[in-house]
């Protein structure tokens, strides 16, 4: 997908672009955000976050977009990543600033990519794994309607501490539903 796509009066997604580096940052920086991820992304600084945006747009297996809200400020990165054609599905992730949870960044974000993946891409399958222990993000995909389809016990390093993974998914026609219910 190119350019922006608009989906709600006031956030919209658009490819990453290189003023979004010093907000992502930010993000990264954060513990209370980063300590829900795998990588280290406390040691990335504007050098490496400015080549991941040079970068996202040249991978064919991966898209990263930014969340932004109506005056082009960066609330966030949703993506789809390792996108396998040939077995048409791809996997889910999202990032936020703090300063965007609660404001329905998450959702907007969500509907945008998997818009993305079924609609455009044609995919079939979405799926992500979450913290088992991260339950306000558990919450928030089962309410928007991933299903829960279990979890791989102290599976990821985290920390120093191995955590479990719970995994979830949604179907194109899950999907399909789901939006045609909300509209």
């Amino acid at each position: 997908m190119t350019g922006s796509t608009v989906l709600r009066e006031n956030m919209r997604i658009r490819e990453l672009q290189e003023k979004d580096a010093a907000l992502m940052l930010e993000w990264m920086h954060d513990p209370d955000v980063n300590r829900w991820f795998k990588n280290d992304f406390a040691a990335s600084n504007l050098e490496t976050v400015t080549n991941f945006i040079a970068a996202s747009g040249d991978d064919a297996a991966c898209v990263h977009y930014a969340v932004v809200d109506d005056s082009d400020e960066y609330l966030g990165t949703v993506s789809l990543k390792n996108i396998d054609k040939e077995a048409e599905n791809a996997e889910y992730a999202i990032s936020l600033r703090s300063a965007a949870h609660g404001t329905g960044a998450a959702a907007f974000a969500t509907d945008a990519v998997l818009e993305a993946a079924f609609c455009r891409l044609g995919l079939k399958r979405v799926y992500l794994n979450v913290l088992s222990e991260n339950v306000r993000a558990n919450r928030f995909y089962r309410k928007y309607g991933f299903i829960y389809e279990g979890a791989f016990r102290k599976h990821i390093l985290v920390g120093g501490e191995l955590k479990d993974l719970s995994w979830y998914s949604m179907l194109a026609e899950e999907f399909l539903r789901s939006r045609e219910a909300r509209a």
